[in-house]
């Protein structure tokens, strides 16, 4: 019967094209808009490592002014100083601990036909790569002492190779970068987790960097930080003033397997700063966080209001459509009235009819629901037009989009459709008899 219903209903739909082709655009309509601005918000707020996310934590340490409270005293600073996080790296209190900041250089290849290229580089500490996942091609991570010894080490990302080394296994080779030889010891597969949850200072939506080299080279002026900075006092002359001051520039991970670790250091923490305190530093009242991913994403306020209002106002322009389409379905089954009667004089019980044309309003909402993929394809890249590269990474549907776009379109459809069928199903038969 249900294969009987599917005839009629595609028999119905070409009779009435018209009528069903208003309706099918208005749903469309509605889903596009709809899912365009689902599918931002769904990126937006995606866990990026959802397997061990509640065993990464984002340290916060409020080392500010005590007259004038960072982020008007709501959230401890958004990163550390030079002076915290190497104190905290060389504690080694945490099962991986990671230091980090965002950086850049100039690559000179050795092949003189390739010219120098400028390329934006992750300066980090050895256990950056297994704390997050990072897949490798070719090689691994460069080991804990090549942190402490300060080695000229570099893991190479995907694209980066093939335009120096033509995609070939690379490690061992030397690359020079800003007139230092560099040796390679690693290249990573394509990595973009969205959003680039381990540094949003930066960037949540960002491009992951080109190279990654240790942390320490930052210190020793063999590698140009970048990224932001923020100070609240002078600095001093130099760049070893610099390292010593309270700018913030930093972001400091730590992986902790249990809420039993996670106790202790933060326990370690508030002792860290107790003594730190004696030293004149950390003026203000302690207040020391670990974040997890999805905490730290959510401190940060990955996904802007705009975007939560944007998708609130879609969801309004899908209802409005839904009621367009419920007022055609009415026109279009109560203008079966004779039809519908005939069929009851005939035997049909009001159930068979509703059921009926239920399955004909499915078929719209799912041609409706193609539709509106079709819209919401177009209207990413139309974002992605109108943002830009902070876009680039979001303006895309996956399957889980495509099936939820579906679902929707067929069940909001299906709603829509109970009054008008319910109506046209309480026709009564002799009347429409009568009137023939």
């Amino acid at each position: 019967m249900f294969n009987y219903y599917l005839r009629l209903a595609r028999i119905s739909i070409l009779k009435h094209w018209g009528l069903s082709l208003l309706m099918i655009l208005a749903i469309g309509l509605g889903i596009g808009a709809t899912m365009t601005t689902v599918t931002v918000n769904y990126l937006m707020s995606a866990n990026p490592i959802p397997h061990k996310s509640e065993q990464l934590y984002y340290v916060q340490l409020d080392s500010w002014d005590v007259n004038d409270p960072f982020d008007e005293g709501q959230n401890p600073p958004d990163q550390l100083t030079y002076t915290d996080s190497t104190n905290l790296m060389k504690a080694k209190k945490a099962f991986r601990q990671n230091v980090q900041a965002q950086a850049y250089a100039v690559i000179e290849p050795n092949d003189p036909e390739i010219l120098p290229m400028i390329v934006n580089a992750r300066a980090n500490s050895a256990d950056f790569f297994a704390m997050f996942d990072v897949p490798f091609i070719y090689g691994n991570a460069w080991s804990n002492q090549a942190d402490d010894n300060k080695e000229l080490v570099v893991v190479l990302n995907k694209e980066t190779n093939e335009k120096i080394f033509g995609g070939k296994n690379s490690v061992g080779e030397s690359i020079r970068i800003d007139g230092n030889v560099f040796q390679v010891v690693g290249v990573i597969d394509h990595w973009q987790p969205k959003p680039r949850f381990y540094d949003i200072s930066t960037g949540a939506f960002n491009e992951t960097e080109d190279i990654f080299v240790p942390f320490n080279l930052i210190a020793e002026e063999k590698m140009r930080m970048s990224g932001n900075t923020n100070c609240w006092k002078p600095t001093g002359d130099g760049f070893e003033a610099f390292l010593a001051s309270e700018c913030i520039w930093t972001q400091f991970w730590v992986e902790l397997k249990t809420e039993q670790d996670k106790d202790d250091y933060l326990n370690f923490l508030n002792a860290y700063v107790e003594e730190q305190k004696q030293y004149g530093r950390f003026l203000r009242p302690m207040d020391n966080r670990l974040s997890t991913v999805t905490q730290w994403l959510e401190v940060q306020e990955v996904v802007a209001d705009d975007a939560r209002i944007m998708m609130t106002m879609s969801f309004m322009f899908l209802i409005v459509c839904l009621l367009n389409t419920v007022g055609l379905l009415l026109a279009k089954f109560l203008g079966k009235a004779p039809e519908i009667g005939l069929r009851q004089a005939l035997g049909a019980s009001k159930s068979t009819l509703f059921f009926q044309y239920i399955i004909e309003a499915g078929c719209i909402g799912f041609a409706g629901g193609l539709l509106g993929l079709f819209f919401a394809f177009w209207g990413l890249i139309g974002i992605e037009t109108l943002y830009g590269d902070y876009m680039q990474n979001l303006a895309t549907l996956d399957l889980n989009m495509m099936a939820l776009a579906i679902a929707i379109s067929f069940f909001a459809t299906i709603i829509a459709g109970i009054y008008p069928t319910w109506r046209a199903c309480k026709v009564q038969p002799s009347h429409q008899l009568k009137s023939q």
